[in-house]
């Protein structure tokens, strides 16, 4: 299926942040089948709460598109988007949004509250739970062996 196909290259994305020690989210921006975006999160050795995946992957996007509308493009992103990252899919006209794990700390289409519930000029089609399992496997190994590394440090 082409749709996890592309959520494997999001994934790809995520292993190479969580090998970096970042939070192993991952993320691709798609138009005609074509990967036009990549980005992957960059928190920490960026130093900024900016350097989301999804931010990464729209700014790639329209960097190599040489313009700021993305509406015949998807995004793929191994987890739900947070407040920040769907105003930015949201203000890049992304047509279509397809994620991986659902967040139900701060994902904005559907878990904590839905973006495309209020009245903006631009509403993406949302698909979530692509490969869900492996996304959220991955989120949830990394914080595992974040907190023992952690653990280990107070013994």
């Amino acid at each position: 299926m082409e749709v996890e196909l592309f959520m494997q290259e999001a994934l790809k994305l995520a292993r190479e942040a969580a090998s970096e020690g970042e939070v192993p989210v991952g993320a691709v921006v798609v138009k005609d089948d074509k990967i036009v975006g990549r980005g992957r999160n960059r928190r920490e050795g960026a130093k900024n709460a900016l350097a989301h995946a999804e931010i990464a992957a729209i700014n790639d996007a329209c960097t190599n598109l040489h313009g700021w509308r993305l509406w015949q493009c998807d995004l793929y992103v191994t987890l739900e988007p947070c407040p920040m990252c769907a105003g930015a899919i949201i203000n890049s006209r992304i047509q279509n949004v397809y994620f991986g794990a659902y967040d139900n700390k701060a994902g904005c289409f559907g878990s904590v509250t839905d973006f495309n519930g209020f009245d903006f000029n631009h509403k993406p089609n949302i698909k979530g739970g692509i490969l869900e399992d492996e996304c959220r496997e991955l989120l949830t190994g990394f914080f595992k062996s974040l907190r023992e590394k952690e653990k280990s440090k107070g013994e």
